[in-house]
């Protein structure tokens, strides 16, 4: 596309912005539009994924049919199949009626279906089938229907890491990515930014006959450095909010109204670190347990590791200094004391026999009782720190001891 093309192309579908990513995603809409294939639009929630399907339909030979756009994820789970496919009348309470579906009502149309990735499992397996055959059934009906339908879809979601945690079917999703259309964050354009900020200002200052906001050199820069997690929608918000409430009505004076960066620091939100978006290909954060089973793992390892050069220092199989033992984590508050006798340990007749012997295969064929006594006082006695320093559990511990 020219350059003249893709401006008039921004100017119909009211887009803002000169960043490369963006052109080249609105050049791949205008590509693919007269070739009637399924397109996946991608991008963070408030990029502007819904100009995308807007584009291609209008440049496709279904330009004269019907388009629809659906928010799969503010459909009620029970109703997604009746939504999308129809139902006969008495096929479910409230089902008074024969009722079409989107896919029959856009026959020779486009669909776009916007948070694929929130239809349940089920649903997904029926829009593959409406995807590969043309073919789908009403909700309580067993006649086959066929329709002629292209479908756009797009999500703010990993949908590989999404069919790698069974969420999403690996066969729809190698259906729908025939061609992926990656439209780019805002923070990914900081170029555009300020345009965008402009522009929306401008247009609320029209609406309703206030002076126009114009900001600062400082506060255009602070435009920039904020990482806009809502991205354009966000950005938006921002503008109008900033209008409405700093600006003024339109005298002979002036028609505009210049914002410091202390003043619309009032309005930049303080970033939260977990609320911070990532782009849809990278891979999803770790969860906090599963973060906490790695620090635990990486500490028990390491006090293997120094128990294992205490025992051969104390066996005089090595040269190298004797390592102190690593510390675990204290226990916590409100263990008592006890002495280093035994009389009282009692050991748990439903353990496991495997377990046991496990552990004291892998941890105490080479401990001797001097060891056990230093850290017992180094403990002042008490049996569970003893145990938990040397990596045993207290049932084995208290059989060294009774040895």
């Amino acid at each position: 596309m020219t350059n003249q093309e893709l401006q008039s192309l921004k100017n119909k579908y009211d887009i803002i912005g000169n960043d490369p990513a963006l052109n080249r995603a609105l050049e791949i809409a205008v590509k693919v539009a007269p070739i009637d294939m399924t397109v996946l639009v991608t991008g963070e929630s408030g990029v502007g994924k819904e100009n995308i399907p807007k584009i291609i339909h209008q440049n496709s030979p279904r330009r004269r049919a019907k388009y629809f756009a659906i928010n799969c994820g503010a459909i009620p789970e029970g109703t997604v199949d009746s939504e999308l496919f129809g139902h006969e009348k008495g096929a479910f309470t409230g089902a008074n009626e024969m009722r079409k579906g989107y896919f029959e009502e856009a026959d020779g149309g486009t669909l776009f279906l916007d948070e694929v990735a929130e239809l349940p499992l089920a649903s997904q397996a029926k829009l593959l089938r409406v995807l590969q055959d043309g073919e789908f059934i009403r909700v309580g009906s067993s006649k086959v229907l066929k329709t002629d339908v292209r479908v756009i879809a797009a999500t703010n979601v990993n949908l590989l890491n999404a069919v790698a945690k069974g969420k999403f079917r690996a066969d729809l999703y190698y259906r729908l990515e025939t061609v992926t259309i990656s439209m780019p964050a805002l923070r990914e354009r900081p170029a555009d930014i300020n345009l965008l900020f402009r522009k929306f200002a401008s247009d609320f200052s029209s609406k309703y006959g206030i002076c126009k906001v114009t900001l600062t050199e400082d506060a255009s820069i602070l435009l920039r450095k904020y990482r806009w997690p809502g991205n354009i929608r966000q950005l938006k918000n921002v503008a109008e909010k900033v209008s409405a409430l700093e600006s003024v009505k339109l005298s002979s004076g002036s028609d505009k109204c210049v914002i410091d960066v202390d003043t619309l620091m009032k309005y930049i939100p303080r970033e939260e670190p977990n609320l911070l978006p990532t782009t849809v290909q990278t891979q999803e954060k770790l969860e906090a347990s599963e973060k906490e089973a790695i620090v635990r793992m990486l500490l028990k390892l390491k006090h293997e590791v120094d128990y294992m050069k205490e025992v051969l220092a104390n066996a005089g199989l090595t040269g190298t200094p004797s390592a102190p033992v690593a510390a675990l984590p204290h226990e916590p508050s409100g263990i008592g004391r006890e002495d280093i006798g035994y009389d009282n340990m009692q050991e748990d007749p439903e353990e496991q026999e495997f377990e046991e012997k496990t552990e004291e295969a892998m941890s105490l064929k080479s401990l001797g009782q001097e060891l056990i006594e230093k850290v017992l006082r180094k403990h002042g006695g008490n049996r569970k720190a003893a145990a938990a320093e040397l990596g045993i559990s207290e049932r084995t511990l208290y059989r060294k001891l009774k040895k």
